[in-house]
């Protein structure tokens, strides 16, 4: 049972505003240029640009209104060797380097830097700032020498299933080079703030305009037309943080509820997922088109399982299921009862039986202060997240020009 849209007239415009005191120009450079010339900005990432739109996106998108953006994708195998460029608007470019079949690690790393350094030159890229979201890129970029060094740990990698031997020792120097670290989460703040003398805490924040769409009626996607109410939905990507047991045996507990899932499956068995007549996984779907779901769910959930890999996130998806005006229930995620469930703006279920009891209190009478709810979403957009991070940089930036 979704909020009514007519509750909540005065958000969309709160959320675009940005306090006065926050600063997005840009100071001198340590060459001395003035805040019109155009600063360099190469990003380096575990996931790649058109997979999943979350936090890289959100942030480097916005990024691109102050700086030129490169984001650096993994490399992809193929039959030469070559940098493929992708512009996704005038400022920020995906590149991605492409290695011949067969290359070794150790000649891999040393042709991504020989990619790297041609790329640099070709752009004529001198004065920038580099922002990791992978340690493992310090292999073949550690020789570079930016005017700043941005650690944004969106994840505590080295938990989950995959991560190199390598990710630990990287990151300690990673963390070294660093003038600034930003942490996705409190919880990941807590487990870094000894580790760096500057982390900053900035937890998933929201894109209220796109989600809050979903509050008003929307065209019902034709995949998901014919499944009867209620729906309970989940969006995300599904890997070793689903708790899959927890859906299966909610999913047989009310055969008559349901469940959607919208993202693409990676890392585990498909076949270890639950798959009941009222169990139905519609894939990946672009950004653009989720409020035209969310508008047609009922209750979403956040069904994350109590691991390694899930101790310290801060799900992007809780504050879009709320924009949304979806009730929410998720698993007691450490970062969701501390920004939402400690203010009941979700409910949180250990168990089952618990989720059952919540999720059929939720469709009777969708529970959340929604007034304070969205006062707290308009607090918490990305705008305001980067303005708050460049902030950060500028005043970084200033003291490196100083010294």
């Amino acid at each position: 049972m979704k909020i009514p849209s007519s509750a909540h007239s005065l958000v969309n415009d709160a959320t675009l505003l940005v306090p006065s005191t926050i600063s997005t120009s840009i100071s001198k450079s340590a060459s001395g240029s003035t805040a019109t010339e155009v600063l360099d900005l190469i990003c380096f990432s575990h996931l790649r640009w058109n997979f999943v739109y979350q936090r890289p996106q959100h942030l480097l998108s916005r990024a691109s209104k102050n700086y030129r953006v490169w984001f650096v994708e993994e490399p992809i195998w193929g039959d030469s060797l070559h940098m493929s460029t992708s512009r996704q608007n005038d400022r920020l470019t995906v590149v991605v380097p492409h290695l011949p079949h067969g290359t070794k690690p150790d000649e891999a790393v040393r042709l991504q830097r020989q990619l790297l350094d041609e790329f640099v030159k070709r752009e004529h890229i001198s004065t920038f700032i580099s922002w990791y979201y992978t340690p493992m890129a310090l292999l073949f970029s550690d020789h570079l020498q930016p005017n700043l060094t941005v650690y944004d740990c969106m994840d505590e990698l080295s938990a989950f299933w995959g991560a190199p031997k390598q990710l630990i020792e990287k990151e300690k120097q990673l963390m070294q080079r660093a003038d600034l670290m930003f942490t996705g989460g409190y919880s990941l703040y807590e487990a870094k703030q000894n580790q760096h003398p500057s982390v900053f805490a900035f937890p998933s924040s929201i894109d209220f305009p796109h989600f809050s769409l979903a509050r008003k009626p929307q065209p019902d996607p034709a995949d998901q037309r014919a499944l009867p109410n209620p729906r309970i939905g989940f969006s995300g990507v599904i890997d070793e943080r689903f708790d899959y047991k927890l859906l299966g045996e909610l999913a047989n507990r009310r055969p008559e509820w349901q469940f959607v899932l919208l993202g693409p499956i990676v890392k585990i068995n498909p076949s270890l997922l639950p798959h009941s007549p009222n169990v139905h996984y519609l894939g990946m779907k672009a950004y653009k088109d989720l409020p035209t779901y969310f508008s047609n769910w009922d209750v979403a959930i956040l069904p994350f399982a109590l691991n390694e890999s899930t101790k310290f996130i801060s799900p992007t998806k809780t504050p879009e299921y709320l924009a949304a005006g979806l009730p929410v229930v998720s698993t007691p995620i450490r970062d969701v009862i501390r920004m939402y469930g400690t203010k009941d703006f979700a409910q949180i279920a250990d168990s089952a039986q618990a989720f059952e009891i919540a999720i059929e209190q939720a469709l009777v009478s969708n529970p959340g202060n929604w007034s304070a709810i969205d006062t707290f979403l308009s607090e918490n957009s990305w705008d305001h997240t980067w303005n708050e991070m460049n902030r950060l940089i500028t005043a970084q930036r200033s003291v490196t020009v100083e010294q």
